[in-house]
C-alpha cells in the first residue's frame, strides 16, 4: 500500500514562480528566497513532476503558446553556451585593454 503525502502546503502557481526564479537566476535550490515556500517543498514537487512527464507537458505548452504569439525568435546566451579555444587568450597577458581597466594595471 504506498504511503500518502501529506497535503501540499504551495500551489501550483507558488511552484511555477519558483521554478521561473531558479531559472532565470541560475541558483541552488537552497538559495531560493523563502517568500516561494520551503525548497525542500518545491525540489521534491519538482522531481516528482520530472519523473511523471507533468514539467515536459507544461514546457511543449508554453512553446505551443509562444509559436502562437510567434515569440520564438527570441535568444539566450551565456557563458556556458559561448566555448572558446585554448588559443583565444594566447598573447594577450602584457596587452593594454582598449577599455577601462582590470587586474589593476
Amino acid at each position: 500500500m504506498p504511503i500518502a503525502r501529506k497535503p501540499a502546503k504551495i500551489s501550483n502557481y507558488q511552484f511555477m514562480c519558483a521554478m521561473l526564479y531558479i531559472v532565470e537566476n541560475g541558483c541552488k535550490w537552497r538559495a531560493l528566497p523563502k517568500k516561494y515556500g520551503n525548497w525542500h517543498t518545491i525540489y521534491m514537487r519538482f522531481s516528482r513532476w520530472s519523473k511523471n512527464g507533468t514539467i515536459t507537458k507544461i514546457i511543449a505548452k508554453i512553446l505551443e503558446a509562444m509559436k502562437k504569439q510567434k515569440l520564438l525568435n527570441i535568444l539566450f546566451i551565456d557563458s556556458t553556451s559561448i566555448k572558446v579555444s585554448p588559443d583565444a587568450n594566447k598573447n594577450k597577458k602584457n596587452q593594454k585593454q582598449s577599455i577601462g581597466r582590470s587586474r589593476g594595471v
